[in-house]
């Protein structure tokens, strides 16, 4: 998710019905609270108003403000770390871990979470659209790249003509897949792609290869009957393929990643909170940086943009949403 608006190539045509899970930097697939505990979690004693005192103090004597965070990493190395920066800065930071990533915005819309950090900006805006909601970010947090592998091959060069590339079924995925296969010059997508491309935009007399559209999860076990698959970024690391050994990528650095950048999000009302912009300052220290970008195998970049700034470019991505 990168200061252009993703209409890059062309206008952008609509977003799908589901948003799809964004990649994170991290592995994805560990031991996570079931659907139905989580609602007990964060249903327990109704909604959590923001800056809540509760009891304990902190670093400094104070009094500490409860913020509840929706998150599907709660057992990366970072969280620890961060809390701990937190509880110093009078913020008792608590996560709620969720297996069914279609809970996290809900539970902040309906005020039992006050934040969640789980989702890219095309995600949000699919999300506030489908559901009639106006959750915003708060802060951003990093993008992680997609990339190309195969078992068959070591270089792009290698792939012949008329070979079989893998690419998640998923709508969000699908697109950006379909765009690093354009970028690699494996594929042509008419009127050069957009966000929302999806395989029926593919110019086949132009492409060196078709495409293959699978479930993300089985993107890394097709390697062994396909040339190559593009696979998300925590699909690979739990596949133990090495991100450095991906015959491409696409640039996590670049403007046309701006819908891939991961956010913090809050209620559009509580966007000024000062609490939650000094959490967000807190994700970029040094010591919780370091500790993401090595979970991710030193592949995710972090970002650091305006909230200003993605709140204008989740308005134009709302848009396309709405023409549809």
């Amino acid at each position: 998710m990168s200061t252009n608006t993703p209409s890059d190539p062309s206008g952008v045509p609509s977003l799908p019905d589901r948003p799809s899970l964004p990649p994170r930097p991290g592995r994805s697939r560990r031991t996570w609270l079931t659907a139905a505990v989580i609602a007990l979690v964060v249903g327990a004693g109704g909604g959590f108003a923001a800056g809540r005192a509760t009891a304990g103090d902190s670093a400094s004597g104070g009094k500490l403000t409860t913020v509840k965070i929706g998150v599907t990493d709660a057992d990366q190395d970072y969280w620890p770390v961060l809390k701990k920066l937190a509880r110093e800065h009078g913020i008792d930071l608590q996560t709620v871990n969720f297996s069914d990533y279609t809970q996290a915005n809900p539970a902040v819309a309906q005020g039992q979470l006050d934040l969640n950090l789980f989702q890219h900006l095309v995600f949000l805006a699919s999300y506030n659209k489908q559901a009639h909601q106006d959750l915003t970010p708060v802060g951003s947090t990093y993008v992680v790249p997609l990339g190309l592998y195969s078992r068959k091959h070591t270089r792009l060069s290698q792939i012949p003509r008329g070979a079989d590339i893998a690419i998640p079924n998923d709508p969000t995925n699908q697109a950006r897949a379909l765009l690093v296969l354009q970028k690699a010059g494996l594929v042509q997508l008419k009127g050069g792609g957009t966000i929302v491309s999806t395989p029926a935009d593919i110019d086949t007399s132009a492409s060196k290869v078709k495409v293959t559209p699978v479930d993300a999860s089985q993107t890394v076990t097709s390697l062994s009957s396909v040339d190559g698959a593009v696979v998300n970024n925590d699909f690979a690391l739990d596949g133990h393929l090495d991100p450095k050994k991906a015959l491409f990528s696409d640039d996590p650095r670049s403007s046309t990643s701006e819908p891939y950048i991961n956010v913090i999000v809050s209620r559009a009302a509580d966007k000024d909170n000062p609490t939650y912009a000094e959490i967000v300052k807190l994700y970029h220290d040094p010591r919780v940086e370091k500790l993401v970008v090595a979970e991710s195998k030193n592949t995710s970049v972090p970002v650091q943009k305006p909230a200003a700034d993605l709140r204008k470019l989740l308005a134009g991505y709302e848009k396309v949403v709405s023409a549809q």
